[in-house]
């Protein structure tokens, strides 16, 4: 079915028309025997043109314009390495591997394969497929060639991307290329081709994928020399083949010179020891033990040095350092910690509870730390979106507004619509958490309108605490304002009390406004859904000269 090609053709990456050809290892040019240098290009480019990768959202590039002097190569000339580097411009499955690369989905099916590799294989590699149960997301599993010049190919599952989720996908693109490499160890083979893991329907940018790709291979190749003979990048496209020789010599540099350019050209990230995006906050620190030191019998006092005071000064606080009273509070006793959360819940609940005696609720109990806080939220929200809360939102006491006058998102809030007798405390709860979920990872403001609530029934100050708690710190920390529309007497004295019995932070927020003129100075009327109520109770409250436009009906109100 195959015929041999010739060296001529195939050196430099020339596309073959039928795809029947097969192409011997020796025909593929090796990296560290190009004739091409892409130094010089790096030193010659338009100063205009600007490299997509370092503009993208993967990556942090605040060190990419360093200079290089003084700074230690990350990867640094291998002569070893780079001779079990190819690039070759075709379908991997043409080439005399001991193993080629099929990208495809998580059934495995032939539809969602690399395209033509079934054709090439013939219908057992189907077959084979089918009968494997399927492969994961960043995992890789092993079938036969059948009618390919390859011994075996080896097929793995690239992850969709997302900007939001770049660091997974990141990291599962590197786990694809790096299941691929173990398990042609496993299997005793030696070469290997590979397409790009990636498609067009999953979205990934295929700049940053190749980033993940080489880094990947040449972190791999670090710790497994001797078991490879060889690594054919093989791409199907001239984008794809431009990517790659622009990429290659920042981490395959072929002498010093590359290697220099390399310095300033990668980017901040390039991963750990194998090639994965490194996250800070997962990082697992172990403190040494302090020493074990022999009490020694006590002797008379003497002045110490002045040379030693400080040393003893620290020394008084050595063992502190090391006790993480987070850790500590771990290796407690079980059932200590179950008897002193105890004690301090019933403490709470049986001491004397002024707020619960004026009317407040309850506001006892410790505060939660952040963990408890974060735990509560979650469990309230994935409850939230699992539950219809139509019949709540068709109240309309709370709702999405547009924007303040500095472009933050504003929630607005109904006082008259909140009504004790036909709501559910509970279900309005989880509302709020799905409705705000949303808002509440940036700075954003809320509009309350107060207007002709003040003979409603309102809940105590311990559910709105409770409330507070379940929205957790991010709410606290970036919310901006409650802007508080004809505030009465009563909710000025409630606002007072928040204050000085709930949260300092989130109430000092507050800012009142007795007329919608003076709201409209923070928020623009055309960014708010106003009930009619509203203009009816400002028109009553505040007489005098002025008027009110509403822009949605042009209807004018005077004030006399």
């Amino acid at each position: 079915m195959y015929r041999t090609v010739a060296a001529a053709e195939s050196v430099g990456g020339l596309p073959t028309e039928s795809g029947e050809y097969v192409v011997s290892l020796d025909q593929v040019p090796r990296w560290s025997d190009a004739d091409y240098r892409l130094s010089s290009q790096y030193e010659n480019e338009d100063p205009s043109f600007s490299n997509p990768y370092f503009a993208d959202p993967l990556t942090s590039h605040s060190g990419a314009e360093s200079s290089s002097n003084g700074m230690v190569s990350r990867f640094p000339v291998d002569q070893e390495i780079n001779s079990k580097i190819y690039l070759w411009r075709g379908n991997p499955w043409n080439l005399e591997v001991d193993a080629v690369v099929n990208s495809t989905n998580e059934n495995m099916d032939e539809a969602h394969s690399s395209p033509g590799l079934h054709a090439a294989a013939g219908p057992g590699l189907a077959e084979e497929c089918a009968s494997l149960g399927g492969c994961r997301t960043g995992m890789a599993k092993v079938t036969n060639a059948y009618d390919l010049p390859a011994r075996r190919v080896i097929h793995t599952v690239g992850p969709k991307y997302a900007v939001k989720y770049h660091t997974a996908a990141e990291n599962a693109l590197s786990h694809c290329y790096r299941s691929c490499l173990e398990l042609l160890i496993e299997n005793r083979l030696q070469s290997i081709a590979m397409g790009c893991i990636y498609t067009e329907a999953k979205n990934y940018p295929r700049e940053p994928a190749a980033h993940v790709a080489i880094r990947t291979i040449r972190r791999f190749l670090e710790k497994q020399t001797d078991k490879i003979k060889a690594i054919v990048f093989c791409t199907t496209t001239a984008n794809d083949t431009e990517i790659y020789k622009r990429l290659l010599p920042l981490y395959f540099p072929r002498d010093k010179h590359e290697e220099e350019i390399a310095i300033s050209k990668l980017p901040a990230d390039v991963g750990d020891e194998n090639g994965e995006t490194i996250i800070d906050e997962r990082k697992i620190r172990i403190k040494p033990l302090p020493k074990k030191t022999i009490p020694k019998p006590p002797q008379a006092p003497d002045d110490p040095p002045v040379s030693d005071v400080g040393l003893m000064r620290r020394n008084s606080s050595y063992l502190d350092s090391y006790l993480d009273p987070a850790f500590m509070s771990l290796i407690k006793d079980p059932d200590q910690r179950h008897s002193e959360q105890w004690e301090k819940t019933a403490q709470s609940q049986g001491g004397f509870n002024c707020a619960k005696l004026l009317g407040f609720g309850d506001l006892g109990g410790p505060p939660l730390s952040a963990s408890e806080e974060y735990t509560l939220h979650s469990r309230y929200l994935a409850k939230a979106n699992s539950l219809n809360l139509s019949e709540i939102a068709e109240m309309k006491i709370v709702y999405r507004g547009g924007v303040d006058s500095e472009g933050r998102p504003v929630m607005v809030i109904v006082g008259a619509h909140f009504l004790l007798r036909c709501l559910e405390l509970e279900r309005f709860i989880l509302y709020v958490i799905k409705e705000f979920e949303p808002l509440i990872k940036k700075p954003y403001s809320i509009v309350y309108f107060h207007s002709a609530a003040s003979l409603q029934l309102k809940p105590n100050l311990g559910w709105i605490r409770r409330l507070q708690q379940i929205l957790g710190r991010k709410h606290q920390r970036n919310l901006h304002a409650i802007y508080v529309l004809h505030p009465s007497f009563h909710l000025k004295a409630t606002v007072l009390a928040l204050q000085l019995l709930v949260d300092n932070v989130v109430w000092k927020k507050v800012v009142y406004a007795d007329r919608l003129l003076q709201l409209f100075k923070y928020v623009p009327r055309e960014q708010l859904t106003i009930p009619d109520f509203v203009f009816q109770h400002d028109l009553e409250v505040n007489g005098g000269k002025g008027l009110i436009v509403d822009p949605r009906t042009k209807y004018v109100y005077h004030r006399l």
